[in-house]
């Protein structure tokens, strides 16, 4: 029987469990800041019932990642009404910003007026693309929005992880080269394409060199968008040893031309993986873009470590 004072004589007494100290104390959960600027994804590409999926799922992502966050999808190729454009969402978002203030001041709340940028856009990209980009760039000048625009996704190490989970979910690579068994189809040579010209290309050869460290075999970047560049690629990769070859896209999806990517690998003969598409380090990276440009991000994402 307990008494006013505690528990009675010899009953086990439950002590709460100290906090841990040190550097392997569990950080605290972060939170998007009231009244932080929006999340706007800027999605290439023309607009589908694929294309919204993959895009919501790379939101949702952020969301569970930073509670609290006001996450939107733009299209840049929107039109308005079940896709929105680029543009119309980022006016629509300042307009919500400001009623929001001016219902606070009529109720007779002491708010501060809203200042700063409306939204963060972040392009869905996972390597730099011009010409995307200068058009992402000019919807939100024609906006008149004060938006912060961010560069694309890659490189990163979480892309490399990707690319390597794609590969390995088409066969074409082992989910993990410490085991011991074999894919007979594993590849011994990666095209790893993209869109973009020389710069994506240049970018994608980052990603690559991370990629090849994970399979152990060589990965070369070329260009999907320049005639000759995957052939000639695949030329060099069969010329240095490799016999089996495999496409793997270094593109999310959305911004991929129809029929391209199927051209390229019956140009390179070899089969290909899927594209990136929502995998959860794409969110993870879209949202490490965004709390980088407000400076409120802990630490950047880190890509599994190579086995």
């Amino acid at each position: 029987m307990s008494s006013p004072t505690g528990p009675a004589s010899g009953l086990p007494v439950r002590m709460p469990r100290p906090r841990q100290p040190g550097r392997h104390r569990r950080p605290e959960p972060v939170v998007a800041p009231e009244g932080a600027p929006a999340l706007v994804l800027a999605v290439p590409g023309t607009p589908s019932a694929a294309t919204r999926s993959l895009a919501e799922e790379v939101v949702s992502i952020a969301r569970s990642e930073l509670p609290g966050l006001d996450a939107r999808i733009g299209y840049l190729d929107g039109d308005d009404a079940e896709f929105p454009a680029l543009k119309s969402v980022l006016t629509h978002t300042a307009e919500e910003r400001t009623a929001r203030y001016e219902q606070a001041v009529a109720a007779g709340l002491e708010v501060k007026e809203p200042d700063g940028p409306v939204a963060v856009v972040v392009p869905l990209l996972a390597g730099p693309d011009s010409a995307l980009l200068r058009r992402v760039r000019q919807s939100v000048m024609d906006s008149r929005v004060a938006a912060d625009l961010t560069d694309a996704l890659g490189p990163h190490p979480l892309l490399a992880e990707a690319l390597h989970v794609r590969l390995s979910e088409a066969g074409l690579a082992r989910a993990d080269r410490a085991r011991l068994f074999t894919v007979a189809t594993a590849a011994d040579g990666i095209i790893l394409a993209s869109v973009g010209g020389d710069e994506a290309v240049q970018a994608a050869g980052i990603t690559g060199m991370l990629l090849a460290a994970r399979l152990a075999v060589p990965v070369m970047a070329a260009a999907l968008d320049q005639e000759g560049s995957i052939t000639s690629v695949a030329e060099q990769l069969r010329s240095s040893g490799s016999q089996q070859l495999a496409l793997a896209p270094y593109l999310i999806g959305p911004e991929l031309e129809p029929g391209l990517l199927e051209a390229a690998a019956e140009e390179a003969g070899c089969p290909a993986a899927e594209a990136l598409g929502p995998y959860p380090a794409i969110g993870k990276l879209a949202l490490a873009k965004y709390t980088t440009a407000l400076g409120i991000a802990p630490q950047q994402p880190q890509g599994a470590p190579v086995r």
